[in-house]
C-alpha cells in the first residue's frame, strides 16, 4: 500500500510540473488520459483500503470478545464533523475512532486535546468518560459522566455508565437510583437493557439473590442476545441453591451462542457441574 501511494504521488508530481511547464498542443490528449488513468486507480485502490480498513474493524471485534467484560459496550454514534477555527471536532472524531478500535489512550488523549480546545464540547466530555471508563479510571470517567448529566439529565446511556462505575466502586445505593431512572426514562433501548442489567448484578453483590433473579429474566426477555444475563442468571441461582435451575440458565447460554465468549463460559460451566464438581465465578 505504501509503495502505490508513492508512486502515485510521483506520477502526480510529473503531471503537475508538465502542466506548469505548459503543454504542447500534441501533448494535451496523452496527459489527459494520464490524469483519468492515475485518478481510476487511486478510486480503486481507495476502495481497496476501504474494504480492508472495514476487515481491520472485524478483527477488532474479534479481539473484544476474546475477553468477556460487562461493561457496557460501546455504542457512541460517530461525530458530525463540522469545520471550526480550532480544530476541536478533529480531535472528537479521532477520539471516537480510537474507542471504536479498542485504543483507549490514545482516545483519551485526542478527547483531553478536544476539551483544551473547546472546553464546554459536551461530546468530548461523554467520549472522554467511555475512554477511561473502559480503562478502569472509574473516577475520571464519573466526573465526566456527571457533567454530561448535568446539562442533560435524560441522557440515559451517560446515567448507566454512572450506574455501572458506582457498581464497580461498591457504591450500591446511587448504582439503583442510577440505573432505576435509566428504566424510567426508557428512551435508548440498549440503556434500559443495560439498566436492568446492573441492576441484576447490583442485588447479587448484595446478596438479594431474588431480585437479582428478576432483573435478569427481565434483561434477557429485552435482548435475548446478552449472553452474560444467562451467565449472571445461573450465578444467582447457584447462589440461591437452586442447582437445577442454574444449569438450565447456563445450557439455555450455550445454546444461544457456544461461540460467543459468554456462551462458552456457560457451557464450561454445565461440564463442571454435570461433572460433579463446583463451580467457580473467579
Amino acid at each position: 500500500m505504501t509503495d502505490a501511494r508513492g508512486g502515485f504521488r510521483e506520477r502526480f508530481t510529473a503531471l503537475d510540473q508538465r502542466l506548469t511547464a505548459g503543454l504542447a498542443p500534441a501533448e494535451r490528449d496523452e496527459v489527459k488520459v494520464e490524469i483519468f488513468t492515475l485518478f481510476k486507480q487511486i478510486e480503486a485502490e481507495i476502495a481497496e483500503l476501504g474494504q480492508l480498513r472495514d476487515g481491520v474493524k472485524g478483527l477488532v471485534e474479534k479481539w473484544k470478545a476474546a475477553a468477556p467484560t460487562t461493561a457496557p459496550q460501546f455504542s457512541g454514534e460517530r461525530p458530525v464533523v463540522h469545520e471550526d477555527h480550532i480544530g476541536a471536532s478533529t480531535f472528537v472524531e479521532k477520539g471516537w475512532s480510537r474507542i471504536s478500535l479498542g485504543d483507549y489512550v490514545a482516545a483519551e488523549e485526542a478527547l483531553t486535546r478536544a476539551l483544551e480546545l473547546s472546553p464546554n464540547e459536551l461530546q468530548a466530555t461523554s467520549l472522554l468518560g467511555w475512554a477511561q471508563m473502559l480503562q478502569e479510571k472509574y473516577d475520571d470517567a464519573l466526573l465526566n459522566f456527571q457533567k454530561v448529566l448535568i446539562r442533560e439529565p435524560a441522557n440515559a446511556l451517560a446515567r448507566i455508565n454512572v450506574g455501572y462505575i458506582c457498581l464497580k466502586k461498591g457504591i450500591f445505593g446511587e448504582a439503583i437510583e442510577h440505573l432505576s431512572r435509566a428504566i424510567r426514562l426508557d428512551n435508548d433501548k440498549k440503556a434500559t437493557l443495560y439498566a436492568h442489567f446492573y441492576l441484576g448484578l447490583v442485588y447479587l453483590e448484595r446478596e438479594m439473590t431474588e431480585d437479582a433473579v428478576t432483573f435478569f429474566r427481565k434483561t434477557l426477555a429485552l435482548g435475548p442476545n446478552l449472553l452474560e444475563a444467562y451467565y449472571e442468571l445461573g450465578r444467582a441461582h447457584w447462589q440461591e441453591g437452586d442447582h437445577e435451575e442454574a444449569l438450565q440458565a447456563w445450557k439455555a447460554g450455550y445454546a444461544a451462542n457456544k461461540f460467543n465468549p459468554w456462551g462458552r463460559k456457560c457451557g464450561e460451566l454445565v461440564r463442571v457441574v454435570e461433572g460433579g464438581e463446583t463451580p467457580s465465578f473467579a
